[in-house]
C-alpha cells in the first residue's frame, strides 16, 4: 500500500515508522513546518498539498494535523479522489459540511476520534455498561480524561465519543457537563472534566457510583503506538474495501468511522 502522510509530528513519525514494518510505502508526507526534505525512510517532504501534487499516486492519506487545518486538507484530497484517513480532533463540528463535500467529490473518508483498537473496544464495553446499569437509578454515571499539557482541545474527541456512546445507551441520562461544576449536577447530566497534566497520552474513565459501591472502567494509553497502528488497520481497510460493483481494491465512497472497520473484524 502507497501512504502518503499528511503532518509529519509525532504520530506522523510513528505512522511511517510502523507503516514501513507493516511493508508500506510512504510516497511522500505534507508538513509545512517540517525543516528537512526527506523523512529517514527517503520519502519527499512538501510544504502543501499542492506542493505534492498527487502525492506520488498515494493509495491512502493518513492525517494527523490540527483541528483548524484539517477540513481544508479534507477538501483538497477530496478533490484529488485520494482516500483519506483523519486522526485530527476538534473539528467535528463541521462533519455535517464534510460530508457533504466528500460526498459530492466521490471521495472516501474514514475517520475516528481515536484509532487505538483498545480505545475502540473501550467505547464498547462502556456503552453496555451503561446499558446494564441504566434501570437502576442508584448507580450515578460520570468519570474524567487527562491527557498532556500541549493536547489543544478539551475535552478530547475521544471523550466526547465516550460520552455519546453512554448516552446513546441509557434513557435516564441525557446531556454531558464538561466544564466545572459549582452546582449539584442535575439528574439527567453526565459530569465529564477534562485535566490536562505533564506527558500523559491519555486516561478515560467512567464510574458507576451507587451508595453501596462503585464500578470503575478506564482506558489508560501507554504509548501513541496504538494509535498509528490502528490507524494503518483502518487505512488498510479503507483502501481494501470495495463499493458496489467495484472490484477490491477500490475503496468505496462515503464516509466511514472505525465502527465499520471493527464490524468487518469483529462480525458484530
Amino acid at each position: 500500500m502507497h501512504i502518503a502522510i499528511i503532518g509529519y509530528g509525532k504520530m506522523g513519525r510513528l505512522i511511517e515508522a510502523q507503516a514501513l514494518n507493516r511493508n508500506h510505502c510512504i510516497t511522500g508526507v505534507v508538513d509545512p513546518l517540517a525543516k528537512e526534505r526527506k523523512t529517514l525512510a527517503g520519502a519527499p517532504v512538501f510544504k502543501t498539498l499542492s506542493e505534492g501534487g498527487n502525492l506520488g499516486g498515494a493509495d491512502v492519506a493518513i492525517e494527523f494535523t490540527r483541528p483548524d487545518t484539517v477540513v481544508e486538507n479534507i477538501k483538497a484530497l477530496a478533490e484529488q479522489k485520494i482516500p483519506l484517513l483523519v486522526g485530527t480532533t476538534g473539528w467535528t463540528d463541521r462533519l455535517a459540511e464534510v460530508t457533504q463535500l466528500v460526498e459530492t467529490a466521490g471521495a472516501s473518508l474514514l475517520w475516528a476520534s481515536n484509532f487505538s483498537l483498545g480505545v475502540n473496544l473501550f467505547y464498547r464495553i462502556a456503552a453496555f455498561a451503561a446499558h446494564l446499569v441504566d434501570p437502576f437509578p442508584e448507580y450515578d454515571v460520570g468519570g474524567w480524561e487527562a491527557h498532556h499539557h500541549q493536547k489543544v482541545d478539551s475535552p478530547s474527541g475521544t471523550a466526547k465519543t465516550l460520552i455519546d456512546r453512554i448516552l446513546s445507551s441509557m434513557e435516564r441520562k441525557k446531556t454531558p457537563v464538561w466544564e466545572t461544576l459549582n452546582r449539584a449536577p442535575a439528574p439527567e447530566e453526565i459530569h465529564y472534566p477534562s485535566l490536562r497534566v505533564g506527558s500523559m497520552p491519555g486516561i478515560h474513565t467512567v464510574i458507576f457510583d451507587s451508595p453501596a459501591d462503585t464500578i470503575e472502567i478506564t482506558h489508560t494509553a501507554r504509548s501513541r503506538e496504538s494509535f498509528a497502528s490502528g490507524a494503518l488497520v483502518a487505512a488498510e481497510w479503507l483502501v481494501a474495501c470495495p463499493g458496489p460493483g467495484k472490484p477490491a481494491g477500490t475503496p468505496q465512497p462515503g464516509v466511514f468511522t472505525l465502527d465499520y472497520v471493527l464490524k468487518d473484524l469483529l462480525g458484530v
